[in-house]
């Protein structure tokens, strides 16, 4: 096969795996995909730079087409160059396929061996991509274990976990393709199947339960800070909360009220006599000035008989919130890009014996993140979001579902208000208790359980797996290097 057709079939096998996440759910187009990319670099070993990249820009540069009317219809920018800001992004997160195939490549490990290492080397691309550049997780493939006999074992080993279990079938699929391979190919989805067949037993403890309603306002992207619409937002926002009726929380999503409460007294002052009359809890999504005039997006929270108080948020989106500090002069071509500061609380908002942990936002693609929560002593998780930048693309249900991943690596309930959706109640096994149909105005009513109990992935987190790995790697890596010697 010559190399022009492998890198034109790498493209095509990366292009299936975008299918294989929410909305669509077509995962065993991601063991199409993936045991395709592994099959064609086995033929084509000494071109693994080449074949990740391509297979990386299928999944992602395809995979990221929405990125392009976000930027044309929010960013004011024609759409040519939101086509070439997705290309760009595109080449960025491909670079870490071809560091993946690269790194697998260079291991020069037999056949069988790919059983650890695909899966190991795959992982450690996951995990890089989570903090070079600041981080960009999205589709991790441990989410494509959400909804599937498999997904408790992300209460086990986390999302990372699950990336490696869904690669180690991967392998296990592409040994079957040769005769001398083929028993160890079928003794892996042997234990697979086993793995799969015998998942724990995700049990949710008997506790007291609290009824919650989350406000989908639906207000379009376009209108969410233009003045002329604020009393509208400000309006519904109370009016659908009212109509929610008598709970125990009430919580709205990011930036629900667009404005510095501080230099609106007014509407901080109407704001508070109605909540006073609710006598309930609010969490309610805005931005706050600090000292040195920037910004912070967070979560305040409002409680009968206490301050208000507020948490921000921990990991800021480049290029949407900030200017990373390598490209200063990005905010000179782009003024609408945000000016906000990070936050440095632990996220926690305490209204009684109630423990919120706030997850605002992108915040929520990353495991350590909802961690940091649980371990400050979050019972429930308080996931806010503003998707209406996604428009009606796959995105919002691709963040959705890293929502999912993080109910059950964390043994939390997932509380999730989105302006225009999707907004529901996520039990600790990634199931869907309460959802509303999305762009629509309304609010979700159900009832959760504060938890205080420890996934072993919450007490382990991701250490015990990437030291494996790293310690397989360097083992192999010494190995290699003797025998050229």
């Amino acid at each position: 096969m010559s190399l022009r057709i492998t890198l034109i079939l790498s493209l095509a096998c990366g292009s299936l795996l975008p299918f294989a996440f929410a909305p669509f759910n077509y995962k065993a187009l991601a063991l199409i995909g993936l045991v395709g990319f592994l099959y064609l670099l086995l033929q084509q070993p000494k071109h693994p730079i080449k074949m990740g990249w391509i297979f990386g820009f299928g999944w992602f540069g395809f995979g990221g087409y929405w990125l392009a009317d976000t930027i044309q219809t929010y960013g004011h920018l024609p759409y040519a160059v939101g086509l070439l800001v997705v290309a760009g992004l595109g080449i960025l997160l491909a670079s870490f396929m071809a560091f993946w195939a690269w790194s697998l490549t260079k291991l020069r490990c037999k056949p069988v061996h790919l059983l650890w290492f695909f899966p190991a080397t795959g992982v450690l691309e996951e995990w890089l991509r989570s903090f070079v550049f600041t981080g960009l997780p999205w589709t991790a493939m441990g989410n494509l274990l959400v909804e599937t006999p498999a997904a408790s074992w992300l209460s086990v080993i986390g999302g990372y976990g699950g990336a490696f279990l869904l690669l180690f079938i991967v392998a296990g699929l592409t040994l079957l393709f040769e005769a001398n391979t083929r028993k160890f190919g079928v003794t892996a989805l042997t234990l697979a199947a086993l793995l799969i067949v015998f998942a724990p037993t995700i049990a949710i403890p008997e506790t007291p339960s609290q009824e919650v309603a989350l406000i989908q306002p639906n207000v379009p992207q376009d209108q969410k800070w233009d003045a002329a619409f604020l009393q509208d937002i400000m309006f519904r926002m109370v009016l659908l909360s009212k109509q929610a009726g008598d709970v125990d929380l009430i919580i709205w999503p990011e930036a629900a009220v667009p404005m510095y409460l501080s230099r609106a007294p007014a509407w901080d002052m109407w704001l508070k006599e109605n909540f006073s009359v609710w006598q309930t809890t609010v969490a309610f999504g805005g931005i706050k000035l600090t000292e040195n005039g920037k910004s912070q997006s967070g979560l305040f929270l409002e409680a009968p008989e206490q301050i208000r108080s507020f948490v921000g948020k921990h990991h800021l989106v480049p290029f949407g919130e900030y200017v990373p500090s390598w490209l200063p002069w990005l905010s000179k071509i782009i003024p609408d890009i945000g000016d906000f500061e990070q936050a440095s609380d632990n996220g926690l908002l305490v209204s009684g014996q109630q423990n919120i942990g706030a997850v605002i936002c992108y915040e929520s693609l990353f495991p350590d993140e909802t961690r940091a929560r649980v371990a400050a002593g979050a019972d429930v998780l308080a996931v806010v979001t503003n998707d209406a930048w996604y428009g009606k693309s796959p995105a919002a249900w691709q963040h959705f579902q890293a929502s999912q991943a993080r109910a059950i690596e964390t043994g939390r309930y997932v509380l999730r208000a989105a302006n225009t959706g999707i907004t529901a109640i996520i039990s600790p096994n990634g199931n869907i208790q309460a959802t509303m149909p999305w762009w629509e105005p309304g609010f979700v009513r159900g009832r959760y359980q504060p938890l205080t109990h420890i996934t072993p992935y919450q007490q382990w987190g991701n250490y015990p797996l990437l030291g494996l790995i790293f310690l397989s790697m360097l083992g192999q890596f010494i190995f290699v290097v003797r025998g050229k010697a």
